[in-house]
């Protein structure tokens, strides 16, 4: 396999996990909230727009993500200081503590699935993740 391959299969094995998640939790709640609430505890509040592009989803699906989450409580709008015209959304006390509860009840949901790994392979895994975490993170993450 060429690096290029392997890192495909790394995304893509991702990626099964990540659907493996939702099955195993038979969570009907969007990914798309779980995201946006996890760049707003990582990025802090952002411009809807900004958060959108960051989501990769429409502004228009933003702002309806948006509604739906701060009528739950998870996350609240406020005007931008430096521009009224643009909204700031930011996470709630109430949204990251869904947010961890949600890790949590995964990380619950999908541990029995690696119960067979060995102490090495635990070890590959986290180094793996830590690689991941690391050539992924933003710029301004990296500093």
């Amino acid at each position: 396999m060429t690096r290029s391959e392997d890192v495909l299969h790394l995304m893509l094995g991702a990626h099964a996990l990540t659907r493996m998640a939702a099955l195993d939790t038979r969570s009907e709640t969007p990914a798309a909230q779980w995201r946006t609430l996890s760049l707003l505890r990582d990025h802090g509040p952002q411009r809807l727009g900004d958060l959108a592009r960051r989501s990769r989803i429409s502004q228009p699906g933003m702002t309806r993500l948006a509604g739906q989450l701060a009528e739950a409580g998870l996350l609240e709008r406020s005007a931008d200081p430096a521009d009224s015209r643009a909204t700031v959304l930011s996470a709630t006390p109430a949204g990251l503590a869904a947010l961890e509860a949600w890790l949590e009840e995964l990380g619950a949901a999908l541990t029995p699935r690696f119960g067979d790994l060995s102490d090495e392979d635990w070890e590959i895994l986290r180094r793996a993740a830590a690689i991941l975490a690391r050539k992924t993170a933003t710029p301004e993450e990296s500093r």
